[in-house]
């Protein structure tokens, strides 16, 4: 290493002890001149990380130059903070760009360094990972054979994007299992259909977000808006964030000011001025305040979180499955240059009630296990009554042929779902319209 670099090291080093003392002065109270120097740096623990530096310039096996090794420190310093500050070269800021935007190659997997692993988040609809089985709360052990460990599990994750059409084998351990089972997965490209939007049966709406992107916001409001054009009252929903692994806090913000007309959406709070904000509701509801049911999973994480953290504080909604993730904070990303950044955690969120549900998560109203319906055993049973008795005496107001009947429920085999719209019905009859509405 030259000199010129360690002389500079040590220039940082000294300048920035002898700013941190001068902040104590003879006025300063005991307590507060403790802590200026506690955090004042120790000009030795410079040297140190320069002597390290030239001895693996020196020594190391193979030639390694200045940049590399700076940025290597750089994303070092950033790892050990906690799992979601990061070093962003140009690829990965351009990797984070594709994600707000819905569109990317890859396996559409979200994922989190924890431990020297890649703790899967969440898979997205209709991806390679989520028809390959993988599912909320795995464990990524291996890609290609090639163990993930603490000193790579960063650069691990960019594996899991590639070229269209090339194949990649993951070694996963699925949440409660004790081995690894291999999976082998073909890239795609990944165009993440934000917001999805049908009726479950007359009057009772479904509404999956898969992710939190830049026009999301726009698009519920669109989607919905859709669905009334029928001319049918929206007498209940079903909002799915299930296995929704975040986005952005302002599209997060706008979906719950969707539902709310008044009232705090969010707050947050750092150790800057500018991080302490908050959000509140404007007046509009879109659905005119018909009750909402909140499908919620331990894949629900983040800007889902701030969804269903502001529709339950505000007794807009009840959540229906399992804990949420439990990530809350809010990540800031802050340019270098041109083609670098580093992407901060700078403040943690707070629901409306001013809880923090940072590793706790969001506990449901209503809890579900992980189940999922089956097909009987046994034939099922074309009579459901008296008018399925052949040659039965007609009722005064049957209809002919199918009308009477209700709509087929689909997902038959989605329990969660299932039991919300059964609660959404019961809450529906103690629902008053507004204006005539619903």
């Amino acid at each position: 290493m030259s000199n010129k670099l360690i002389v500079f090291m040590l220039a940082i080093a000294t300048n920035i002890s002898v700013a941190r003392a001068d902040e104590a002065t003879p006025d300063t109270p005991p307590a507060a001149a403790e802590a200026a120097k506690k955090t004042a740096l120790d000009i030795n623990d410079v040297r140190a990380f320069a002597a390290v530096f030239a001895l693996v310039k020196q020594a190391y096996v193979e030639p390694v130059d200045d940049r590399t090794l700076l940025q290597s420190a750089v994303k070092g310093m950033l790892a050990n903070l906690d799992p979601h500050s990061e070093y962003l070269d140009e690829k990965a800021m351009s990797d984070l760009s594709e994600d707000t935007t819905g569109s990317y190659n890859g396996l559409g997997i979200e994922v989190l360094t924890v431990e020297g692993t890649l703790r899967v988040v969440a898979p997205i609809d209709d991806s390679p990972a989520e028809r390959g089985g993988i599912k909320a709360g795995d464990t990524i052990v291996r890609i290609d054979g090639k163990p993930i460990t603490a000193e790579n599990a960063n650069e691990a994750s960019n594996m899991l994007r590639g070229k269209v059409g090339t194949e990649v084998t993951l070694s996963v351990v699925h949440e409660g299992a004790s081995a690894p089972v291999d999976v082998k997965l073909t890239r795609q490209t990944i165009r993440v259909a934000s917001v999805r939007a049908r009726w479950i049966e007359l009057g009772y709406a479904y509404l999956r977000i898969a992710q939190f992107q830049e026009d999301t916001g726009g698009e519920v409001k669109r989607k919905l808006a859709k669905l009334r054009d029928k001319n049918q009252p929206v007498k209940g929903l079903v909002l799915d964030l299930r296995s929704n692994p975040g986005g952005l806090l302002t599209s997060a913000v706008e979906v719950s000011d969707d539902f709310l007309d008044s009232g705090v959406i969010v707050t947050t709070r750092g150790r800057l001025k500018q991080s302490d904000l908050a959000f509140h509701a404007t007046p509009g509801d879109l659905i005119d305040g018909a009750p909402i049911v909140v499908l919620a999973d331990n894949g629900t994480a983040s800007a889902a979180e701030i969804v269903a953290g502001a529709l339950k504080d505000n007794h807009r909604a009840l959540i229906m499955g399992r804990r949420t993730f439990g990530k809350g904070s809010v990540q800031t990303v802050l340019p270098l240059d041109d083609t670098h950044a580093i992407k901060l955690t700078t403040a943690r969120y707070y629901t409306p009630s001013g809880i923090s549900i940072q590793a706790e998560g969001i506990k449901p109203d209503i809890e579900l296990g992980d189940l999922k319906l089956v097909a009987r055993d046994t034939p099922p049973s074309f009579i459901t009554g008296e008018r399925d008795l052949p040659n039965h005496l007609k009722g005064t107001n049957e209809k002919s042929g199918d009308e009477d009947k209700p709509e087929a429920r689909g997902n038959t085999d989605d329990y969660a779902l299932t039991e919300a719209v059964n609660v959404l019905k019961g809450l529906a009859l103690q629902h008053k319209p507004v204006d005539g509405k619903g």
